[in-house]
């Protein structure tokens, strides 16, 4: 009876111990998300703007060249 009722108390104790680390590891996974999904908008946007902006300048070579070609064809 004794043994039973130590091991009662001895997981007791053990799952008041864990419940508040588990609380904890969850508080800090949940931050980390948040901070995860505010840093990859952040890199979405960075990436979204370079991305323009050398389309911009592929769209802008590749203008000129076909008017220097089609002026070349048509001389």
């Amino acid at each position: 009876m004794k043994r039973i009722a130590l091991t009662i108390f001895s997981l007791a104790i053990s799952a008041a111990v864990i419940s508040p680390a588990q609380a904890i590891t969850a508080e800090s996974a949940s931050r980390l998300d948040e901070l995860r999904a505010e840093n990859l908008d952040k890199s979405t946007g960075k990436f979204d703007q370079l991305r323009r902006d050398n389309l911009d300048k592929d769209q802008n070579n590749f203008d000129e060249l076909r008017v220097e070609n089609l002026s070349k064809a048509v001389a």
